[in-house]
C-alpha cells in the first residue's frame, strides 16, 4: 500500500495510509524540508514514540533532551576513542555467545547479536561495569521484549479501559522490575565516581558524559538510570537487526564475502588494526551494508509526527490538528529514479555510484534519499556509533567464521512485519564454522 501511494502520487503530494497505530499522512520531501525544525510542541516526535510502545504503562520514549545532547556532542567526538573497547568487548562477547564452531554448527544468530549488541553497546555507555554485568545485560533485552508484549496486549483493549487492565498484565510488574535493576546497578556507579578525587581520571563513556552535562533534574542518579535503561533499549534492537538482515543476505549472495575479506585484509594490512580510520575505508562494506538496509529497514514509516495544532504551509497546503505524518521510507529507498534497477540487490550500487561521480551515501545517511535515520533535528545522533558498531560485529564474522544456510537452496528468511516495523526472523539459524585460514583470525 505504501509503494502504490508513492508511486501514484508521492512525488506530487501527500497521501493518506491506514496502519494498525491509525491514519498516518505520507508527506514528500519538500513538506519534511519545512517541518524538519519546527517547535516540538507544534510537531511532535516522541508522542509517536507513546503511541507506538503505548509509553504510558511501558515507560518507553522519554522528553528529556540530555541523551541527544550527549550523543550529538561527546559521542560523536569520542568515537576514536571508544572504539578499541569497543573491538575488545565484540572479540569477548563472541566468544561467550557462540559455541565452538571447530566443525559446522548450527546457531539462531539473531538472538545472538542481540546478546553480542547489548554487551557491546553496554560497553560504549557505561565501560565493563555494565557490559560485564549479567543482570543489566539481560534487563535490556527483556526491558524491550516486556515493552512490546505489554504494548500488544493493550492495543487489543478499548483504550478507555487500558488503565484497568494494565494492572493485570504481568508484563507491567515486569517493566517496573527492570527499572528496579537499572536504579541498583547505575546508581552506586555514579556514586562511585563521584567519589573520585581530582588527580583520578574520569571514564570516557556515556553513563559520565550524561553525569557532567546533566543540568537540574537531570542531575539526580535514578533520572539518569532511568533514561539510561531506555537508551540501551533504543540502541541495542535496532543496532543488533542490522547484521541479521546482513548475514542473511550474505548468506543468499555468497558472492559478496570474498569481496568484504579482501578489503578487510587490505585496510588490515594499512592499519595494522580496525580503528575509526581503517572503518571510514571499508567502502564496499558499508555500500552493502546500506543496500540491506535499503531492502531490509528496520522502519517502513519514519519522520514520525504528530501534528498538535492546524498547520498551513507554503503552497497553502494544510495538516489538521491530531494528524500523524511520516515519510514511507521503504517505498522512497525503491524509487527507481533514485536507485536504478531498484528491484535488484546490488550490494556495490553505492561505490558504483561514487566511481561514477555521484555523491556516495553513507549507511548513516540521513537525506531526501535516505531517511532510514529519520532526518532533520531528530535524525538518530547515535547513527556513527550503530555504523561503525556493525562493521566491527561484520567484521569479526567475516574474518572468524564461515558461514551458510543449513540446507543447500534455502530461501532467505522472510522479516515479519509488526505494524510499521520490519522485524528480522528470530526462528532461522545459520552454520557456523571457525576458519582456520586467515591471519587475522582471534
Amino acid at each position: 500500500m505504501l509503494n502504490e501511494g508513492y508511486a501514484k502520487q508521492y512525488r506530487g503530494g501527500p497521501f493518506y495510509v491506514p496502519s494498525p497505530l491509525g491514519e498516518r499522512l505520507m508527506i514528500p520531501p519538500k513538506y519534511v524540508e519545512e517541518l524538519k525544525s519546527a517547535p516540538v510542541e507544534d510537531c511532535d516526535f516522541v508522542g509517536t514514540f507513546f503511541e507506538m510502545f503505548e509509553g504510558r504503562y511501558t515507560t518507553m520514549g522519554d522528553r528529556s533532551t540530555l541523551h541527544p545532547r550527549v550523543a550529538k556532542t561527546q559521542l560523536n567526538m569520542s568515537l576514536g576513542d571508544i572504539l578499541p573497547s569497543v573491538r575488545e568487548e565484540i572479540d569477548d562477547s563472541f566468544r561467550a555467545a557462540l559455541p565452538p564452531c571447530d566443525e559446522w554448527t548450527e546457531v539462531a544468530m539473531a538472538d545472538r547479536f542481540l546478546t553480542i549488541v547489548a554487551r557491546v553497546s553496554s560497553r560504549m555507555f557505561g565501560g565493563t561495569d555494565l557490559s560485564r554485568h549479567e543482570e543489566w545485560v539481560n534487563s535490556t533485552i527483556n526491558f524491550a521484549n516486556d515493552g512490546f508484549v505489554l504494548a500488544q496486549k493493550l492495543k487489543a483493549v478499548p483504550e478507555l479501559l487500558r488503565p484497568l487492565v494494565a494492572r493485570t498484565i504481568p508484563e507491567l510488574k515486569k517493566i517496573s522490575a527492570h527499572h528496579a535493576t537499572a536504579r541498583r546497578v547505575i546508581v552506586p556507579i555514579l556514586e562511585r565516581r563521584e567519589a573520585l578525587s581530582k588527580q583520578e581520571a574520569k571514564p570516557k563513556d556515556f553513563l559520565q558524559w550524561m553525569a557532567d552535562e546533566a543540568e537540574g533534574v537531570e542531575r539526580e542518579k535514578n533520572f539518569i538510570s532511568k533514561i539510561q535503561l531506555k537508551l540501551s533499549f533504543a540502541a541495542i534492537h535496532t543496532s543488533a537487526a542490522a547484521p541479521v538482515q546482513l548475514l542473511y543476505d550474505l548468506c543468499v549472495m555468497p558472492e559478496y564475502v570474498d569481496i568484504l575479506r579482501a578489503e578487510l585484509d587490505q585496510v588490515l594490512q594499512e592499519y595494522g588494526e580496525l580503528n575509526k580510520q581503517a572503518l571510514a575505508k571499508l567502502e564496499k562494506m558499508d555500500s552493502i551494508m546500506k543496500e540491506s538496509q535499503r531492502f531490509n529497514p528496520l522502519l517502513l514509516i519514519t519522520f514520525e509526527r504528530i501534528i498538535t495544532k492546524k498547520t498551513i504551509l507554503s503552497d497553502g497546503f494544510t495538516i489538521p490538528k491530531g494528524t500523524t505524518i511520516g515519510v514511507p521510507a521503504q517505498a522512497l529507498s525503491m524509487d527507481p529514479d533514485l536507485y536504478p534497477d531498484p528491484e535488484k540487490f546490488d550490494g556495490l550500487r553505492f561505490v558504483k555510484a561514487a566511481e561514477k561521480g555521484v555523491s556516495r551515501d553513507q549507511y548513516a545517511a540521513s537525506n531526501h534519499r535516505s531517511m532510514a535515520f529519520g532526518y532533520g533535528r531528530h535524525a538518530c545522533p547515535g547513527r556513527f556509533f550503530a555504523s561503525n558498531e556493525i562493521k566491527l560485529i561484520m567484521a569479526y564474522l567475516l574474518l572468524n567464521y564461515d558461514f551458510k544456510f543449513p540446507a543447500a537452496g534455502t530461501d532467505r528468511p522472510v522479516s515479519e512485519a509488526a505494524e510499521t516495523q520490519l522485524i528480522p526472523n528470530h526462528d532461522a539459524t545459520i552454520c557456523l564454522r571457525r576458519r582456520t585460514d586467515s591471519a587475522w583470525v582471534r
